[in-house]
């Protein structure tokens, strides 16, 4: 179980500000690039993570018909042959420029509703050698839990969310008590002060 003071590092963004949110509206993934079997995957992958945090999916978002967009591709300047994907994205060509820089291989926008709450994530994956070696099912899991909540830049730089239990992937016991707890219905959507962490560690403890 989490104290304050590790609960806090998980929601401290790079600039020392202090912000966790969670959704504010049911979650309705769509997947591109894959297989049908991995779609399935994936998509019961976020079941199973809204199920532990007590949210909700549903089959279309009024608004925006789906609000999580998770796109597989090669290459990152595939992205920008994507049909209005710089609609969505509108900073999708800096974007583009900056994942090639940093050969990075995996990147999560959110937005926002007017009160703080999560709006909508887009996931881009590139499946380089690193990612195609991963586990379709774990790769789903932790895609599922690094979108349930907003986490810190640097929640997960050191340890993974996943733990290996007899060669399966599965949630870490003290990062589903968090998820848990930001869903609680007490809980306010969003938070920007640290001392929100104390309260977190309070519900972890009532939840247990």
């Amino acid at each position: 179980m989490m104290d304050n003071s590790e609960i806090e590092p998980l929601f401290t963004r790079a600039d020392g500000a202090y912000l966790c949110a969670r959704w504010g509206r049911p979650i309705v993934p769509v997947i591109f690039g894959v297989e049908d079997e991995t779609i399935s995957l994936l998509k019961g992958a976020f079941e199973a993570v809204c199920v532990l945090a007590g949210h909700t999916m549903a089959e279309t978002d009024p608004e925006l018909g789906a609000n999580v967009m998770m796109l597989f591709c090669r290459e990152w300047d595939d992205l920008s042959a994507v049909p209005d994907l710089d609609r969505l994205v509108p900073e999708l060509a800096d974007l583009v420029v900056r994942l090639n820089q940093a050969d990075a291989n995996q990147y999560r926008i959110f937005r926002f509703d007017d009160q703080g709450a999560i709006q909508a994530c887009f996931i881009f994956l590139r499946m380089d050698d690193q990612l195609s070696e991963v586990p379709a099912d774990t790769l789903a899991l932790s895609q599922a839990v690094q979108s349930i909540v907003l986490w810190s830049d640097f929640a997960f730089r050191d340890a993974s969310p996943l733990a290996m239990v007899g060669g399966n992937a599965v949630l870490r016991p003290d990062i589903a008590g968090v998820i848990r707890a930001v869903y609680d219905k007490v809980m306010p959507a969003v938070a920007h002060d640290p001392s929100h962490a104390l309260r977190l560690a309070a519900r972890i403890e009532v939840l247990q």
